[in-house]
């Protein structure tokens, strides 16, 4: 296959690639301050055409996401408070310069709750604020112990893992908001991603040191120090991102601190 930009490379790093929720499509976003939309063709060495581009002016790009309907993406600077809502239906950029009650320094991490209902930031000293994915309002704040450095929802949305730089993953219940359990993941001296399975089944939580601790999720929610199912040795730089299959039978393991550091297990 040609590369998915081929039509259009960005002009700086590439932060963000993901496809379209139901379209054949797919977006590229990066520190070039730009979102790119391509429309993806089936024939193998084909140029994928880009649909548009938009970009904005003194933004490089930390984050982007699509909305669960496909209808928004969702894009966070790697240094301000502020983000952007880009609405594909109308071809708007909406700014959303303040969340009222939110104090932050600057926002980058985010989550979209699988039912689309909410957004989950992560700002500075641990805190974690849920809004509203409708109306980008303040539902809550809660807070874990140290700094977070990854979250994830169950995928009923009904639970939230935060997984600490501390080494720590706290359960979080969406609608009380309070926490229900926390677990030391094991080994851990940093905490970088975590990925919850599509069924539920399993959680993995990446560190710095390389290692994916893969567990079950009825354990996480009962010890305080769970025993991994698997311990994954494969990468030998930090673990910057895992992910889960659709059907729960691959976990694709990766860092950005080597070429090639992608391993599907």
């Amino acid at each position: 296959c040609l590369p998915a930009n081929q039509e259009h490379f960005a002009n700086g790093k590439l932060a963000t690639v993901q496809f379209h929720p139901s379209a054949q499509v797919v977006m590229t976003a990066g520190h070039d301050r730009s979102v790119s939309l391509f429309q993806v063709k089936n024939f193998v060495l084909c140029y994928n055409p880009r649909i548009q581009s938009i970009h904005l002016e003194g933004f490089p790009i930390y984050k982007a996401c699509f909305s669960v309907d496909g209808e928004q993406v969702i894009a966070t600077g790697t240094h301000h408070k502020m983000f952007f809502v880009y609405d594909m239906m109308s071809g708007s950029i909406i700014p959303i310069q303040k969340v009222r009650g939110m104090e932050e320094r600057f926002i980058r991490n985010f989550e979209v709750s699988p039912d689309g209902s909410f957004m989950l930031l992560a700002g500075t000293s641990g805190y974690l604020h849920l809004l509203s994915m409708k109306t980008k309002e303040l539902i809550s704040t809660m807070k874990v112990n140290g700094r977070c450095s990854a979250s994830a929802f169950t995928p009923d949305s009904s639970k939230i893992y935060s997984y600490s730089k501390e080494g720590e993953v706290f359960i979080w219940d969406v609608r009380s908001r309070r926490c229900l359990h926390k677990f030391e993941d094991e080994g851990s001296l940093e905490g970088k991603c975590i990925a919850v399975s599509k069924n539920n089944q399993y959680v993995a939580c990446g560190s710095a040191s390389g290692v994916v601790n893969l567990y079950t999720t009825d354990v996480c929610l009962k010890e305080n120090h769970p025993k991994p199912v698997k311990a994954i040795m494969n990468l030998v730089t930090s673990a910057t991102c895992v992910t889960f299959n659709p059907t729960t039978e691959i976990l694709a393991v990766a860092s950005r601190e080597a070429d090639e550091a992608v391993k599907l297990v």
